[in-house]
């Protein structure tokens, strides 16, 4: 595992915009982490990083699911079966797209070996950010 500490959102934002350059399709992120720790900060910066700064990123949190020519981006927060996994397009997403997924353990089934888990916590004032 890998452990980086950022102590200010910009210093968050660089990390994951070095982060979103190893990335290709088809790969799974899976971001990890309470309320408030940065999981969208995170895939908004990848999100625009590969698609363009100008590139809009709201929060999925109410959609669910939010696409970017081959990024797919999902907020499992209000996802309670984990039959409605296939149903908004995981699935696929898994097998094609770089797919970043905030609250992923109702999908921890679907999820291949190779994915990506990012941890995010507290760490004075900043974050700590661990990749597995």
């Amino acid at each position: 595992m890998k452990t980086y500490i950022s102590s200010d959102l910009n210093e968050t934002r660089a990390w994951a915009a070095e982060f979103a350059k190893t990335l290709s399709a088809p790969t799974v992120v899976a971001l990890h982490g309470d309320l408030g720790m940065g999981k969208s900060e995170i895939a908004r910066t990848i999100i625009q990083t590969l698609r363009g700064a100008d590139t809009v990123v709201p929060s999925p949190t109410f959609t669910i699911v939010q696409n970017y020519d081959g990024i797919s981006h999902f907020d499992l927060y209000r996802v309670e079966d984990a039959s409605e996994l296939t149903e908004i397009g995981l699935s696929h997403a898994i097998s094609n797209d770089i797919t970043l997924i905030e609250w992923p353990d109702i999908a921890s089934e679907m999820l291949p070996k190779n994915t990506i888990h990012i941890y995010i916590e507290t760490h004075g004032n900043g974050r700590k950010i661990s990749v597995a």
